[in-house]
């Protein structure tokens, strides 16, 4: 374990255990978010893949516009 025997050798910075949540999206702004995260899928760059992923998990998750 590079040097250390056990843990409570290393000295760890300290963190906050509360964070802080984000608020949730309205459902407009969730579906300005999916037409914007399908825009970036159909131009089929390097993140094009899991852009896409993220799309059909939001699209499955929300109601639809209709």
């Amino acid at each position: 374990m590079d040097g250390y025997e056990d843990l409570d050798e290393i000295e760890f910075a300290p963190v906050e255990t509360v964070g802080e949540r984000l608020a949730l999206l309205t459902l407009h702004e969730a579906h300005e978010l999916l037409d914007w995260l399908r825009l970036v899928t159909a131009e089929r760059g390097a993140h094009a893949p899991e852009v896409g992923r993220w799309a059909m998990e939001i699209a499955a998750r929300g109601p639809s516009q209709e």
